[in-house]
């Protein structure tokens, strides 16, 4: 399994085990890919950017994972409230990964936005991960 694999596997485990947050979501409101329709409010991861973070003696890789959190209209203090957990549950979180080592998994940035394609709004959180390969 790739870094980027384990790593999105690793926060999905960490956010659907977290009772306070499926209560605010929902049964099934973790999703990877953006839902037409959905029933608001959810989580959608939304990517990750992978790349060679090596150093001259240890290989790793860097990633840049995006996760959304989308309610609707209206919903703007409930997509906060959704991404302040996420930011509690993953920032400097030592998650466990499937043949990888997670170094450190920082919060970078989030920006709320009311959407008017979906008419809702969403709020878009920007994680930094650095791994090394297992052994």
């Amino acid at each position: 399994m790739s870094a980027g694999n384990a790593l999105q596997a690793a926060v999905f485990a960490r956010l659907s085990g977290d009772a306070a947050l499926v209560a605010a979501l929902g049964d099934g409101g973790i999703h990877d890919r953006l839902l037409e329709g959905a029933k608001h409010p959810y989580l959608r991861l939304a990517g990750i950017e992978s790349r060679d973070w090596s150093t001259a003696s240890e290989p790793g890789e860097e990633h840049a994972m995006t996760i959304e959190a989308r309610g609707p209209e209206g919903g703007n203090l409930a997509v906060q409230e959704i991404a302040g957990r996420v930011r509690a549950l993953l920032h400097d979180a030592g998650l466990p990964l499937a043949g990888h080592h997670l170094v450190n998994l920082r919060h970078e940035a989030t920006r709320t936005a009311r959407d008017g394609d979906v008419r809702g709004h969403v709020a878009v959180m920007r994680f930094r991960a650095v791994t090394e390969p297992m052994g």
